[in-house]
Parts: structure tokens; sequence; C-alpha cells
């Protein structure tokens, strides 16, 4: 497979979204709650490969206390070649400009395979008990 992506400092569309969404089988939204949505995260990128959007992650949150990374998403025929890791490293970037000392920095992952990529960027498991990984790090 052609190994050639492009990760660009921008919010996925709507359609893109969906389909991003549609494709690691989340649940489908309405195109305006989406709209609304990603109108409203703070920062966002979108991987491309061939001009189509095949990855994509965001920061919400209130841009002082809060930032919470969602929706780091690879398309399945592009998982395992380090995208999600590029995805993240802009993401990482982002907030280690923007936090302030002393921010909340927070994800859920629900997959506890995801529990070792996400620890590389410092996050750590917060409860067993949880259905799904709820992770935070706390050294911004």
């Amino acid at each position: 497979m052609d190994k050639h992506f492009e990760i660009i400092e921008r919010m996925p569309t709507v359609e893109e979204y969906q389909r991003l969404r549609q494709s690691v089988d989340w649940h489908t939204l309405a195109p305006e709650q989406i709209a609304v949505g990603l109108k409203h995260s703070l920062f966002s990128v979108t991987a491309l490969h061939q001009n189509q959007a095949i990855g994509c992650g965001r920061i919400v949150g209130d841009s002082q206390i809060y930032f919470y990374i969602h929706d780091v998403i690879v398309m399945p025929p592009f998982q395992g070649q380090g995208l999600g890791r590029l995805i993240m490293d802009k993401l990482m970037n982002y907030i280690n400009l923007a936090a302030p000392a002393g921010a909340f920095i927070g994800l859920m992952a629900s997959a506890p395979r995801l529990e070792q990529f996400y620890g590389h960027y410092g996050f750590k498991r917060r409860a067993d008990e949880m259905p799904f990984m709820e992770m935070w790090n706390n050294g911004h």
C-alpha cells in the first residue's frame, strides 16, 4: 500500500467525519450535530491520502483548564502504518503550545489495546473497573 499521507491542520468536513466514523463502526450522528460539534473544536487535523480523508483527530475543551483529545480515527486499511502516531503528534504539539501549566489533558479510549499507544504520550489508565479507558496526562 502507498504510505504517502499528508496531515493538515483543518477540520474534516461533515461528510468526511461521518465516513471516518462509519469506517471504525462508530454510531451515526445527524449531520447538523456533527457540524456544530466540529465548529466548537479547539483544534483538529485531517489525514489525507490521494486527497481523500483517511484519518482525523481533534481537541475539545475550554482552552484554559480542560483539553480533551477526541476522535482519533484512522480508517482500517491505513491502521498500523504510523498514521495514528502522526495525528497524535500534531494534537500533542498543539496542547504543548496552547495549554497553560496545570491544565487537565484527557482522553477516552474504548479498546484496551490502545493503552500502550496513548501511554507513549504520558496518558495512564484511570480506573480498571470502567468499561472503557479514561486516560489522563498529569505531566502538563
